[in-house]
């Protein structure tokens, strides 16, 4: 149930950390992946990084807050493999920390357009084709910030929320169509998104305090989730929230 053999799926920030690790559990699993994010040598090690492992992944540069540049990503994976089954909304940006009152509209137009509207173009470029074939699977990847206020994010916090509820909208609307959609929510997981978190030593450990599981997590513990969302084995389950955060939130 857990095999994607045959199938196509696309993972918007895919060179790095949980995409990275999301592509390539998905390889593994069988699917033809197409990886993009908006840096040429971060796509171009990873796909090495890949070849290393035995798998192949192909990558397009992508700014995901441009319509037009995931419309090329969407074209070239159907002309590559005629369909695309798996979207994986990951591409993230969060260019202000501090205090929300002293965000700037510069700010807010940033996150919003990465984290919201390009979630929502992509998912658009893509729904035609998953309608066509009347089945497909979208992972829309937010954050334990949808759920509970993390200081000093406040902007990048209404924007996963708003991840949450674009994900509810999606799952009414194209459940009919056999498309199911959902929002995988991570918490503290050793990414360089999140370096500025782990790296200091005294911020780690008053989070790690916070864990039950007592840990951060890894790319892998995300991708796992992310695989059973993307196969068979989900296909009664839409407009859901799954936290991957070792209990932080319970």
């Amino acid at each position: 149930m857990l095999s994607l053999k045959g199938k196509s799926a696309i993972i918007s920030g895919g060179s790095k950390g949980i995409g990275k690790a999301i592509a390539f559990t998905f390889a593994k699993a069988g699917a033809n992946v197409v990886i993009c994010s908006r840096k040429k040598d971060n796509l171009e090690a990873a796909v090495e990084e890949a070849k290393l492992q035995g798998l192949h992944i192909d990558s397009l540069k992508c700014n995901t807050s441009d319509a037009s540049s995931i419309t090329e990503v969407v074209d070239y994976t159907i002309q590559q493999f005629s369909t695309i089954d798996i979207l994986v909304n990951n591409a993230a940006a969060n260019p202000y920390y501090g205090p929300i009152l002293n965000s700037e509209d510069s700010h807010w137009n940033k996150i919003y357009d990465v984290n919201v509207k390009g979630y929502f173009n992509f998912v658009k470029a893509c729904s035609q084709v998953m309608i066509n074939q009347k089945s497909g699977k979208i992972i829309n990847v937010a954050s334990i910030a949808a759920k509970t206020p993390l200081e000093g994010l406040g902007v990048y916090n209404i924007s996963k929320a708003a991840v949450v509820m674009l994900t509810k909208v999606l799952a009414k609307e194209l459940g009919s169509q056999n498309i199911q959609v959902n929002t995988l929510a991570p918490g503290l997981i050793k990414t360089d998104f999140s370096r500025a978190l782990w790296e200091n030593e005294e911020t780690y450990n008053q989070i790690i305090k916070t864990i039950p599981q007592g840990k951060m997590g890894v790319p892998e513990d995300v991708s796992g989730m992310a695989l059973y969302l993307a196969s068979s084995a989900s296909d009664f389950i839409t407009g859901s929230l799954f936290t991957v955060d070792g209990g932080l939130t319970t």
